[in-house]
């Protein structure tokens, strides 16, 4: 003979009945497949989930429907706007006996992206970029947006004046009463005392969020990167030779940069980019704090 198993989730009521704004999981492990124009990938994913619950007198929300409801991502089709705004409706038609008109869910994950050297033939290595994706269902309207986070370096331009103060009174100390220099030997003393001073530089991020339309086609994250890459021009790189190391120390010299410069440089390359949102963080080596600047 078969026993119905109980449920207090509907048998019994709160001890304190009051409605809910969200309830569900966070931490969630999950395949996910990302395909976008040039890049197909299986990825590790975190998901969180939650349904409102506006009915104080309903002791819980029904966990593992909703849990149940992402297996469709996790079969390898790509990951598209559309089928979150799908995921969305299926998690509040899945709670309709709890009264829920609100769903929302966020996946975090890594997209890895292999890029190719600066300047070696044939030298590339993998980088991660941070992604988050939220979705939500409020009011019968869906909202997407994306966050990407770029890790480059940037130089500072005060600093670098300063450097190059420093290298001027030294270049001048040191021929001070000659005459003309031959270019051997101005080109032999920078060898030697052309460090006489550096800039600080450091490592710093740019967190940029965009807004999607939940009928696109794909959330071009790629293209995304690649015009944020493209207007910052200092990308932390993968696998280097000296050559590459050399490279990338000129990428610096000719894009010397504040914080504030980070951030205006992103703002004007994300103009079409619907809702941008920009935080660039300079992580800096000069002082224990950072640096930041914020747009949109």
């Amino acid at each position: 003979m078969t026993h119905a198993l109980p449920d207090v989730s509907l048998s019994e009521s709160p001890l304190n009945a009051s409605a809910l704004e969200w309830v569900g999981m966070e931490g969630i492990d999950l395949p996910i497949t990302l395909a976008e124009p040039g890049y197909r990938r299986q990825l590790h994913a975190k998901v969180d989930m939650q349904v409102d619950l506006p009915e104080p007198g309903i002791k819980g929300i029904h966990m593992s429907r909703l849990y149940r409801l992402l297996e469709p991502l996790a079969n390898g089709r790509a990951l598209l706007p559309g089928r979150l705004r799908q995921l969305l409706r299926a998690m509040v038609a899945s709670h309709g006996d709890c009264h829920s008109s609100h769903a929302r869910l966020r996946l975090h994950f890594s997209l890895l992206v292999r890029r190719a050297a600066l300047k070696s033939d044939g030298l590339s290595g993998w980088k991660a970029y941070p992604m988050v994706i939220d979705a939500s269902l409020v009011g019968g309207h869906v909202a997407l947006t994306s966050q990407v986070t770029v890790a480059y370096s940037s130089t500072c331009p005060c600093s670098a004046a300063l450097t190059r103060q420093l290298q001027e009174q030294g270049f001048l100390a040191a021929f001070a009463g000659q005459g003309l220099l031959a270019p051997e030997t101005v080109a032999a003393w920078l060898r030697q005392h052309g460090t006489l001073a550096t800039p600080h530089s450091q490592r710093s991020l740019a967190e940029v969020s965009v807004s999607h339309s939940s009928g696109a086609g794909h959330f071009g994250l790629l293209g995304l990167i690649d015009t944020i890459e493209q207007a910052l021009a200092t990308p932390v790189q993968t696998a280097v030779k000296r050559a590459d190391e050399q490279a990338f120390a000129a990428l610096n010299g000719q894009n010397l940069m504040f914080v504030e410069d980070a951030a205006r440089r992103l703002q004007g390359a994300l103009a079409h980019y619907p809702e941008a949102k920009i935080k660039v963080r300079h992580m800096e080596s000069l002082h224990p704090h950072d640096a930041v600047a914020m747009a949109g």
